[in-house]
Formats: structure tokens, C-alpha cells, sequence
């Protein structure tokens, strides 16, 4: 075939058709994008889509672990993890969205942890 025919552009004309019909069929189905795409993000880091965990997201999740106490700094919380440790409850830390310390125990030694923490000083 000679290229003055102009079958070599078939080709490439078939691919951008094929292209523009996936588009549309898309489009059509509701895959476009929404809202503007200069708009400022979420205020809360999350997007739009995680709403239905918005009344989970305000609740910090520690899965097996509650807080026992919330304290303001580390150094407090250091203190109160090392009186759990003394009577044999394990504790650890976190750190949480307000910038608070939660110290965490597992959940059947929670009472008895906040009660601990409830008699120190350290509240």
C-alpha cells in the first residue's frame, strides 16, 4: 500500500473513536468529576466519601485498648503509665488529635487503672 492512499491513518483514527466513546460511556454512567477542582480541602483531612465514619472519626479507636486518663503532656503521662506499672497494668500512650496524651490500658483493666489514676496526684 502506498501512503498517499491514507490508510495509515485508520488506525490512530479508530483508537481516538474508541477513546472518546469509553469517555462518553463513562461520563455517562457518573464517573465525571465533581465540585470544582480549585476548592480548598476538608478541614478534617478526610474526604467527602469517609462521612459515614464522621461519628466514629470524632472518637479516637484504639481497638483493644481504652483510655484510662487524659493528660496534657508526656512527661504526665509517663508518670501514670509508670504507677499502672507498679500495680501490674500494662499502659502505653497516644497522642491524640488535640494534642492531648491519652494513656491506654486494655479493656478489662480499665476500671481499675482509672481508679488508680483517680487517687494519684497526677490528675
Amino acid at each position: 500500500m502506498a501512503t498517499s492512499d491514507g490508510w495509515y491513518l485508520i488506525g490512530p483514527l479508530i483508537a481516538v473513536g474508541l477513546v472518546g466513546f469509553l469517555g462518553a460511556v463513562f461520563w455517562r454512567m457518573g464517573l465525571q468529576p465533581t465540585g470544582p477542582l480549585d476548592s480548598e480541602p476538608p478541614r478534617d483531612g478526610y474526604a467527602d466519601g469517609l462521612a459515614i465514619f464522621g461519628e466514629r472519626a470524632e472518637q479516637d479507636d484504639y481497638g483493644l485498648l481504652r483510655p484510662a486518663a487524659v493528660t496534657g503532656g508526656p512527661e504526665v503521662a509517663d508518670e501514670i503509665r509508670r504507677l499502672l506499672s507498679e500495680a501490674g497494668i500494662r499502659a502505653t500512650r497516644a497522642i491524640r488529635r488535640d494534642g492531648r496524651v491519652s494513656v491506654l490500658v486494655f479493656a478489662e483493666q480499665v476500671e481499675q487503672a482509672r481508679r488508680l489514676v483517680g487517687d494519684s496526684p497526677f490528675r
